[in-house]
């Protein structure tokens, strides 16, 4: 789908991947509909991009108002589905509201957007669905039960989604990053990525995003090749992973994560 000219609801807009994705986005001559629950700082965001964009300020957190939103939005031509909340930390260490919260907006909001805003672009026989994910949703990771939790269910719908809609002229794209520097899980605590794994930035993954939309591509991984590797690795033979990610510096590095991210949920 070519973006100038098309309206695109962006998630999570107000983060550091959000913001970095909205700027890519207007770049290509895409108006916006931007939401998250940053009312003051969505209408800056709106004010700073080339192009007209709108505001809409939405806890997707709360019962229904996925559905809301995409009312409020209307007749978009595609959809950056890109909010969502850490999920890192021991599955007990949740309670349970929060854990409800974490299924909610990384996984239910995303499939009742879809649900909501598919049909409309399918009668019109074009647009495209884009759900940011995470490369946890193909390889276990320590302390990442939910969150994987949700970015395994996440692929799984984007997948079986884009089966349903082949020959309608709307496309469903999956984005999934790997180690995220500048913003993310370890902007957030402090702690440190992996050693020999390297980083990419929200840039890359606005790159990635523009990339699914543009060529209507399955799945785009942003990450370096290492990183790809093993993650591909963890989704081919689960128990090669879970021996690679016992104990040492990767349970350490979870666990600071988990810490520093505990308050975000």
């Amino acid at each position: 789908m070519e973006l100038d000219g098309k309206t695109v609801l962006l998630t999570g807009a107000t983060g550091g991947l959000g913001r970095a994705i909205g700027a890519a986005l207007a770049k290509r001559g895409a108006s916006l509909v931007l939401t998250s629950r940053k009312e003051e700082a969505l209408n800056d965001l709106a004010a700073s991009l080339p192009g007209d964009h709108r505001a809409v300020a939405a806890d997707l957190g709360e019962d229904g108002a996925a559905e809301r939103l995409a009312a409020e939005a209307g007749a978009v031509d595609g959809l950056v589905a890109n909010a969502g909340l850490p999920g890192t930390g021991r599955v007990e260490a949740f309670s349970p509201d929060e854990l409800k919260r974490a299924l909610r907006v990384n996984l239910e909001a995303p499939m009742m957007l879809a649900r909501e805003l598919a049909p409309g672009m399918r009668e019109r026989g074009d647009g495209h669905l884009v759900f940011v994910s995470s490369l946890s949703g193909k390889a276990p990771s320590p302390r990442s039960a939910v969150y994987a939790a949700t970015k395994f269910g996440l692929r799984g719908f984007a997948l079986c989604l884009r089966a349903d809609l082949v020959d309608t002229g709307v496309g469903v794209s999956l984005v999934a990053p790997g180690f995220i520097r500048d913003a993310g899980m370890f902007a957030d605590s402090g702690a440190k990525p992996p050693p020999g794994m390297g980083t990419s930035t929200p840039k890359d993954v606005a790159t990635g995003v523009v990339k699914a939309i543009e060529r209507d591509k399955v799945e785009v991984a942003v990450a370096p090749l290492q990183t790809r590797a093993l993650a591909h690795l963890g989704l081919a033979s689960p128990r090669i992973a879970m021996r690679a990610i016992s104990g040492g510096m990767a349970s350490k590095t979870a666990d600071r994560v988990a810490e520093g991210q505990s308050g975000k949920r």
